[in-house]
């Protein structure tokens, strides 16, 4: 599961309810949970946050919490 993918399961997202509010599909939301491969837009994660009514830095925290600036 990628960090999209627990976070919304940990926020109890509905993801149909979000693919109906955002026009991102089912298979694309699916994809974006599950395979770590898959890149995230930034209008993706932008609508996904207006749908989930959170802040878009949180989720973007949450999702790129790892990335670090090289030394």
């Amino acid at each position: 599961m990628t960090s999209l993918g627990l976070y919304l399961t940990k926020k109890s997202i509905n993801k149909a309810e979000v693919a109906r509010r955002t026009g991102i599909s089912k298979s694309r939301l699916s994809q974006l949970s599950s395979n770590e491969t898959t890149k995230l837009r930034a209008d993706e994660l932008y609508l996904i946050a207006l749908a989930i009514d959170v802040d878009p830095c949180e989720v973007l925290k949450e999702v790129c919490w790892e990335i670090k600036l090289a030394k």
